[in-house]
């Protein structure tokens, strides 16, 4: 019916929207960061606080929002996202001091903690299963908009009208956006909002979080996610463009171009993922085992290659390669949408996205510790131990990924026998566990 496909179309649209906004919000201090440490008076770890701040709230908040979406509606969540992102803007335009900028940044990371598994719910709600994989990668490239318009347009928009104007601007514009939101979108196809659930006490909130960790598919988007969207993120957010012009020698334009691949690919790359998933869902995983072992390799040549001084070519085809993380995490949360009922999808969701940026907070934390205090005096042999952070994290999220794997594939053949109705058909292999192992 295309009366029904165009209100999908266009409540989808407006909730990416919000998405767009957050990622513009998580990625302006990328350009603003020398302007910040003047204004704050404050050196280059306490400005990487932010971002290690940010992250952390940002990965803390994913449960409580998945609770929110399933008992108050992606409407209304994302309305308060709007909100948080808007006023920590605000607020930042006019701080004039460290610990009330580090008080923005987090009430900013609450908003953006909030978008995604709201639009994940929506098109969750809006679309059959099988396009669920396919409106998540569009949702997560679309998103990218958000991470250029960071880049030269806000640096720009700083010269011309200076930090107070330019974040009162964003924050403003994104308060205002709230209004669209509550508007425009509708939590279910037939445009009646969603209902609040009766009151629930803490122990039914844990027991809610307990059944969608209990579910195995949700333990394999957990690691998935944990696994595939580290790299890309602690090299776009804090460590890739030191690491280029510290350890690598490139000029500080040579650096954001090399980082603005971690963008760019990842706009195409996602939309193609999720069509391939989408169309043929056995493919999900395999996905993901290949880009790991991808990523093993490419993080064995650039810690391995002798003197530590990797050729040039060499790392803009690995930064390259590692930005197809983003895109194969998508398949997490659709891992978690097939193996979860619907009432329940937005519990699962932020327990999976728990998961990627606390792997990103962890390796970014872990490489700082492991550079020691004067990260501005770090070379390469000094970066090459700092990122065995990247081996560590990689190696224990991939084992992870791979013994929930064959744990989910053990559930689909027993079910399969038992002739029930499952997500994925696979075929048994000789590597498979038993089918009385699925639990």
């Amino acid at each position: 019916m295309p009366g029904t496909r165009r209100a999908a179309v266009l409540v989808w649209a407006t909730a990416v929207f919000v998405y767009v906004l957050a990622l513009f919000h998580r990625s302006s201090l990328g350009v603003a960061g020398l302007q910040a440490a003047d204004r704050f008076e404050i050196n280059a770890a306490a400005l990487g606080t932010f971002t290690v701040l940010q992250i952390g709230v940002y990965a803390a908040m994913q449960i409580p929002t998945g609770l929110l979406v399933d008992r108050f509606g992606p409407r209304r969540t994302l309305t308060a996202a709007a909100l948080f992102m808007g006023l920590g803007q605000l607020l930042f335009a006019v701080a004039s001091n460290y610990p009330l900028a580090l008080v923005a940044r987090g009430v900013l990371g609450v908003g953006d903690a909030m978008t995604f598994v709201s639009v994940l719910r929506l098109v969750a709600a809006y679309y059959p299963p099988r396009r669920y994989v396919t409106l998540t990668s569009a949702t997560a490239a679309l998103g990218a908009v958000g991470n250029l318009a960071a880049t030269v347009p806000l640096t720009l928009l700083l010269d011309h009208a200076g930090w107070t104007a330019t974040f009162a601007i964003a924050g403003a514009a994104t308060v205002a956006y709230a209004l669209v939101v509550t508007l425009r979108v509708r939590d279910t196809p037939d445009e009646q909002a969603r209902p609040a659930r009766p009151r629930t006490s803490p122990r039914e909130v844990l027991d809610q979080v307990r059944q969608a960790w209990r579910v195995p598919g949700t333990r394999l988007g957990f690691w998935a996610h944990f696994s595939t969207v580290f790299a890309p993120g602690v090299l776009g957010l804090l460590w890739g463009y030191p690491y280029l012009v510290q350890a690598q020698g490139f000029s500080p334009a040579e650096a954001g171009s090399v980082l603005s691949l971690l963008v760019l690919v990842a706009m195409v790359a996602n939309p193609v993922i999720g069509e391939v998933t989408g169309r043929w869902p056995a493919t999900r995983v395999p996905i993901v085992a290949g880009y790991l072992l991808v990523e093993l390799v490419l993080l064995g040549l650039l810690l391995g290659w002798p003197g530590g001084v990797v050729p040039g070519p060499l790392v803009v085809v690995a930064f390259g390669l590692l930005a197809v993380g983003g895109p194969a995490s998508g398949v997490a949360f659709a891992v978690a949408r097939d193996y979860n009922p619907l009432h329940r999808v937005g519990t699962a969701t932020g327990v999976v996205n728990v998961g990627g940026f606390s792997a990103v907070t962890i390796s970014a934390l872990g490489i700082g510790l492991l550079l020691g205090g004067d990260t501005a005096a770090a070379d390469a042999a000094a970066f090459r131990t700092a990122f065995l952070a990247l081996v560590v994290i990689l190696l224990l999220g991939g084992w992870r990924t791979l013994v929930w794997w064959r744990r989910v594939r053990a559930g689909l053949l027993a079910a399969h026998a038992r002739g029930d109705e499952v997500p994925v058909r696979v075929r048994r292999t000789r590597w498979d566990l038993p089918e009385r192992a699925a639990s």
